[in-house]
């Protein structure tokens, strides 16, 4: 990997770190100054601080650790622990003197502009790009392409998919979508030999695909249609119109083949079996390095495009927001349940920055963005003392009960909620660091 993709990496991780703490903090700050709360803090980033100024009673800073955020509100109980002025009678200005539901806003604002940020980027992307997709009945004609992680759970090349379950769609995004492998009991039903079988989801497939996402795509086949010149290709002699039908003796019946066997063999010399009008023909091909031969194949499959006006996008792009936290729901009820390993799911700091890749496509950015806001907005809403779900637990009891927690109480949970924090951060920190290693030494 160079210099510059990793810098890369880095630069569009801390860009999106930085608008989603900020966007997050801001929602506590903007209420609580609007409550006559003082905000002492506005830090994105941890300390040491590295640069910042200040405005009237509030002091804004950038940290030199670019993996979070803080707003320090006087009176409150946060992470930061500081009780001493607890001891006093509270000033008017302070959190702990405001009604409940005033600090429920308060402490659910953040969560609110990362479901909001999500969102809005969701809406955006289906306004701007709409949506590309086969149709499941096109798909149909040659069935499914099945990786090794389809034909573990039982899938052949060529079934052909029937629901999903129990649903049916002509969009095959909206079938092979990884919220409905999720789902408890999920299963396919599918057409194979002309009888129809149903296919199981099983756990073990649910943890291979957190290691290999490649699952199940439709099955395309293809042939030549242009060979661009100066290239692996036009120098080995391919033709427009020749049928590739095999790599190194390895029959090829799809483009997925194809394309498997070339990455196999980037920077190799292969034999590649040719039909041309009727006759076949061996042609001896160097591989490139990144895997490509210099052709443009003529597809048996063409993806649909459907444009979405902005009325359309405004229930499309919060449907697809919240998919996101729904998967997430999915996958955390699985790993409870022993179905999914957590080692092999949960994805920190160093995951992220590989996920946004080198290069600036920025599509792809605001995607990925969109996506940790809802999942950090789902985070934040757990009930762990902490998070912002924790206050927003013993606010609702104050709010029902009629009385808040002790301040010693909320002093002591809070400790609890950091040590479960810390130790959530130091096994995601050291899966990341694992992950990395096993990554660079396959």
């Amino acid at each position: 990997m160079q210099v510059l993709e990793i810098l890369a990496m880095l630069l569009k991780f801390t860009l999106a770190i930085t608008i989603l703490v900020g966007l997050h903090e801001l929602g506590h700050m903007l209420p609580a100054k609007w409550f006559g709360m003082r905000v002492e803090k506005f830090f994105i980033g941890f300390p040491p601080r590295l640069f910042g100024f200040k405005y009237g009673e509030t002091e804004y800073a950038f940290g030199a650790t670019p993996l979070g955020g803080f707003v320090k509100i006087s009176g409150m109980i946060d992470e930061s622990l500081d009780t001493e002025s607890l001891a006093k009678e509270p000033e008017h200005w302070e959190f702990r003197a405001k009604p409940a539901w005033q600090r429920l806003i308060v402490m659910l604002g953040g969560i609110t502009m990362n479901v909001i940020l999500g969102i809005f980027i969701f809406t955006g992307l289906t306004v701007l790009q709409g949506e590309y997709f086969y149709k499941t009945s096109e798909v149909n004609i040659n069935g499914i392409y099945a990786y090794e992680n389809g034909l573990k759970a039982g899938f052949l090349n060529g079934d052909k998919i029937i629901n999903v379950n129990g649903k049916t769609s002509d969009n095959i995004n909206d079938l092979i979508s990884p919220a409905n492998l999720f789902e408890e009991g999920a299963y396919f039903t599918v057409e194979r030999a002309g009888k129809e079988l149903k296919i199981s989801i099983q756990p073990e497939l649910l943890s291979s695909l957190n290691q290999n996402p490649k699952f199940i795509e439709p099955l395309i086949t293809f042939e030549v249609e242009s060979v661009e010149p100066k290239t692996p290709a036009f120098t080995a002699g391919l033709m427009a119109y020749d049928q590739i039908t095999t790599v190194n003796r390895y029959p090829i019946s799809s483009f997925q083949d194809f394309k498997i066997k070339l990455l196999e063999n980037k920077g190799k010399q292969i034999q590649m079996g040719i039909n041309r009008n009727g006759s076949p023909k061996e042609l001896t091909v160097n591989v490139l390095p990144d895997g490509t031969i210099g052709f443009m194949p003529k597809l048996s499959l063409q993806q649909v495009h459907r444009d979405y006006s902005l009325a359309e996008a405004l229930v499309e792009g919060p449907s697809r927001a919240f998919s996101v936290v729904i998967l997430n729901v999915r996958a955390m009820g699985r790993m409870f349940t022993g179905d999914i390993n957590p080692s092999e799911s949960l994805t920190g700091p160093i995951g992220l920055v590989k996920a946004y890749g080198g290069g600036w496509d920025w599509v792809k950015f605001w995607g990925l963005t969109g996506m940790i806001s809802m999942v950090l907005a789902f985070m934040n809403l757990l009930p762990i003392p902490g998070l912002d779900g924790g206050h927003v637990v013993f606010l609702m009891y104050e709010m029902v009960r009629g009385k808040a927690p002790s301040d010693k109480f909320l002093e002591n949970t809070q400790k609890v909620g950091m040590v479960i924090l810390l130790a959530l951060m130091v096994f995601i920190f050291g899966n990341d660091i694992y992950k990395l290693i096993k990554d660079l030494l396959a």
